[in-house]
């Protein structure tokens, strides 16, 4: 999905509800049929084919395509570090960009962790986080999953800085696209294998653990606990 389709997506899920501590998920109608059809595409064709891409595909190879895509988003990180005031994480990721974009063949391998420059993962959602904004309406974007109002800025982001949104040529850019989503998708095979035995509301279940996590990114790991959600 290119990066102007997702913007649209974004300003109609702004206009269709308005989230409240209450009722953090005011498109549950909607959501729930985009969590179904997100459950069968995974069923029919993302879950098979990211199994027989593990098997065929080496671990190490993996790694370095798990690497290649995710180097452009430590310079989301360090924005997103320099956003909060935290001035040396944020030079840290701008010198993991560097290094691993350079000496690490354009990413593929990950050199800057054994110099001591430090991953932090931040991205633009909790930078707005930290300056107060509300996560927003939860939203359930088709294939993408899980997100909010407030943190589809991280994925419109994050998709603005993919290798593919760097080619002009659509047959590569569809190619660089299923790369990248088979091998996140082979990453989360366990994971997914132990949501499916829960016998619980799977679509709850979900929601609230990712607004949870989220919310904990924001306050760096100190959010207070919630006997509801435990």
């Amino acid at each position: 999905m290119k990066v102007a389709n997702m913007m649209h997506l974004m300003t109609l899920a702004a206009l269709s509800g308005c989230a409240t501590a209450g009722n953090p998920d005011p498109l549950e109608q909607v959501n729930r049929k985009t969590f179904a059809f997100n459950q069968k595409l995974d069923d029919v064709v993302l879950k098979p084919v990211a199994k027989g891409y593990q098997k065929v595909v080496p671990g190490t190879v993996r790694q370095s395509v798990r690497n290649f895509y995710a180097n452009p988003r430590d310079l989301l990180s360090a924005l997103s570090s320099f956003l909060q005031g935290r001035q040396i994480d944020g030079a840290s990721d701008l010198m993991r960009f560097a290094t691993n974009s350079t000496i690490g063949v354009l990413g593929l391998f990950d050199v800057a962790t054994p110099l001591g420059y430090e991953k932090h993962n931040e991205d633009l959602g909790q930078a707005l986080g930290y300056w107060g904004m509300g996560s927003g309406a939860y939203i359930v974007w088709p294939i993408f999953g899980p997100s909010s109002l407030r943190d589809t800025t991280t994925l419109v982001s994050n998709l603005a800085v993919t290798p593919q949104a760097l080619v002009s040529d659509n047959s590569l850019y569809y190619s660089l696209t299923a790369l990248q989503i088979t091998n996140a998708r082979s990453d989360q095979l366990t994971t997914s294998e132990i949501l499916d035995d829960i016998s619980i509301d799977q679509y709850l279940f979900v929601r609230d653990a990712y607004l949870r996590y989220r919310e904990s990114l924001v306050h760096n790991g100190n959010l207070p606990a919630d006997p509801d959600f435990e």
